[in-house]
């Protein structure tokens, strides 16, 4: 199965980590944009607001990203505690979610729903909860 990983780019050590057990078990795994950059030209995610919407504009990583969603055939979310939020969804996760529903792609959250104020909507677009264990993905 092909899996596009989303969730928080402060993930980014463990998105590898993921990728990497989930390709030891025989899928193929896309990641976000900017993990290939860190990993191929030394970028350098930007700190603060300002730095972040242009190379989200510049390098186009939204879009980006959307395209790795619709090659796939799931997305599995990396879901970790975040600005005190246990299981934190950011925006663009949001969105990804959101796209991956449209598309009819099948959906994995590695830990529980947060108790966030999209909580309802990501209830009613089913994602599977892996509970922790990425190799439940199937």
């Amino acid at each position: 199965m092909t899996i596009t990983i989303c969730g928080s780019m402060q993930f980014h050590e463990k998105m590898r980590e993921v990728k990497r057990l989930l390709e030891e078990q025989g899928h193929t795994v896309l990641v976000p944009k900017s993990i290939e950059l860190m990993d191929t030209v030394g970028y350098v995610h930007p700190t603060v607001d300002e730095g972040r919407i242009q190379a989200k504009i510049e390098h186009d990583f939204i879009r980006e990203h959307f395209k790795k969603i619709e090659e796939a055939d799931a997305i599995l979310v990396l879901n970790y505690d975040k600005k005190g939020i246990k299981n934190y969804i950011g925006g663009n996760t949001f969105l990804e979610m959101g796209l991956a529903f449209w598309l009819g792609k099948k959906m994995y959250l590695l830990n529980p729903i947060p108790d966030m104020d999209y909580l309802t909507e990501m209830h009613a677009m089913q994602p599977t909860i892996l509970d922790g264990d990425v190799l439940k993905l199937k």
